[in-house]
């Protein structure tokens, strides 16, 4: 029997705000623990907590991202659960009113655009973080409760993936897009971007769903993909051997490539929602509502047809420099110096990427700002420098942080054009390898790349090729 996956994803968002959602401290990664606390984040008797208007800012913006309807009014709710890293037992966010809801988001999968369904974005608070402590007998746990109180917006996807290569393509379109808002670093290995799937599976054409399993403890895009692929066939074998599959949230285990159990999962009735007394509902008019759409940055999919249309880029080239907020600016702000687009676009899909890798830098940490790339592309269009050439000032400029011109007049790397010294490197070169000679002219025009290959070689790759190429056919 042929199956299919039916996937949802919930994606924890965390919010780029100075202080937390309902008090005063401090949002900032990698403090001492719990130097980032306060009696209302820490949940004491007799705090009141007040909402921090930046938060319902970013989660109006992130819900018009996501072609979402606005609520005019929205509620905190408590939800109630126990763990050591909930303080107050209970975790104030949005059960039935949600800031936004019926959105939807498009990917591109093999060349197929889809179109996936938001079911709400709702603004909630973190939990606190768990330490466990190795130790001969058994070892302990302890509690850094710095990030509780840390604004998130959930994101909730309608079951409406497929397979693994949808749900990855839509983690790193939505991850796009909040970047584009900056209204967070989704920094994963810092858990500012945080994902749960839930998946289930059911003969291929059937129309009801089958159980739904959550899966937690995916860190990175490669990670979810796994998961999901190791989830969907070990459902797939319990039913083909006549099992059923037991409704659970099981955690990813990314050095065995396995899920595990961590628990029966229950019913969202079991968290006993309620009002919250203490917080104030949201409302939201629809001047700020329109306030903050005009205020809503150039969103990827705009952006990449810009490029395609202003410059005439390939939809590949579009989508790769779109990819990425930063890497857009960075074209931009290059072909503004330096307007043939296709050439810089070449050149950061190209080299300048792979030295962004090589360096683990992001695009707007890179050492050659956007004008000294545009000053090294007019080198090279100039005939100053070679392509070759003009690659090896690239590495330099990233390894030294200095300009393209300075680079290439430090190491006398401008470009050989002067046709009478060409000409007598080119006839040495001749006369050191006769045989091949016979060869072009015994028509076997491939000789001609060897010989253009050992004047570049003397010239340490400074030649002018295609005055090389010249010289070289007229000698011959």
């Amino acid at each position: 029997m042929e199956y299919e996956a039916i996937i949802g994803l919930e994606v924890h968002v965390e919010l780029k705000t100075k202080s937390k959602i309902f008090c005063s401290c401090s949002t900032s990664f990698g403090a001492e623990p719990n130097t980032q606390v306060c009696p209302i984040c820490l949940g004491l008797p007799g705090t009141l907590p007040v909402t921090n208007r930046q938060v319902v800012e970013f989660g109006i913006k992130t819900a018009l991202a996501l072609n979402c309807q606005v609520a005019s009014y929205c509620k905190f709710d408590p939800k109630h659960y126990y763990y050591p890293d909930v303080p107050k037992n209970f975790q104030w966010s949005q059960f039935d009113m949600p800031i936004g809801s019926n959105g939807h988001l498009k990917i591109n999968v093999d060349g197929e655009e889809l179109v996936i369904g938001i079911a709400r974005v709702h603004m909630e608070e973190d939990a606190g973080k768990l330490i466990h402590i190795d130790g001969p007998d058994g070892g302990y746990s302890l509690v850094d409760y710095n990030r509780t109180g840390v604004p998130l917006l959930e994101i909730v996807s309608e079951p409406d993936l497929r397979s693994p290569a949808q749900a990855r393509a839509y983690m790193e379109k939505l991850r796009t897009i909040l970047h584009y808002l900056d209204v967070s670093d989704c920094k994963m290995e810092e858990g500012s971007l945080r994902c749960d799937a839930n998946v289930s599976v059911r003969p291929r054409g059937s129309s009801t769903y089958g159980t739904k399993i959550e899966v937690k403890n995916m860190n990175s895009f490669r990670s979810l993909q796994r998961a999901l692929e190791y989830e969907i066939e070990r459902q797939v074998n319990l039913l083909e051997n006549g099992e059923q599959v037991q409704p659970a949230t099981v955690a990813w285990d990314e050095s065995r490539g396995v899920t595990t159990v961590m628990r029966v999962k229950g019913e969202s009735s079991g968290y006993r929602c309620f009002p919250e007394p203490n917080l104030v509902p949201i409302e939201i008019d629809s001047a700020w509502i329109e306030r903050v759409r005009q205020e809503l940055p150039e969103l990827p999919d705009a952006r990449r047809q810009r490029l395609i249309d202003d410059y005439g880029l390939p939809l590949y080239d579009a989508e790769v420099i779109t990819s990425s907020k930063e890497l857009a600016d960075y074209f931009d702000r290059t072909v503004a110096l330096y307007p043939d687009a296709k050439t810089v676009s070449n050149w950061l899909m190209g080299d300048f990427s792979r030295l962004l890798n090589a360096h683990n830098l992001e695009p707007g940490q890179a050492p050659v700002p956007p004008q000294e790339l545009a000053a090294l592309l007019q080198l090279q269009q100039e005939g100053t420098i070679s392509g070759k050439i003009a690659k090896q000032v690239l590495e330099e400029m990233f390894a030294s942080g200095k300009g393209a011109r300075q680079v290439v007049e430090e190491q006398g790397l401008i470009q050989i054009s002067d046709a009478a010294a060409l000409g007598q490197i080119v006839a040495e070169v001749l006369a050191a390898n006769p045989k091949v000679v016979e060869d072009y002219r015994n028509g076997k025009t491939k000789a001609l790349g060897f010989l253009v290959g050992q004047v570049m070689k003397a010239t340490k790759g400074k030649a002018n090729p295609g005055l090389v190429n010249k010289l070289l056919k007229e000698q011959l």
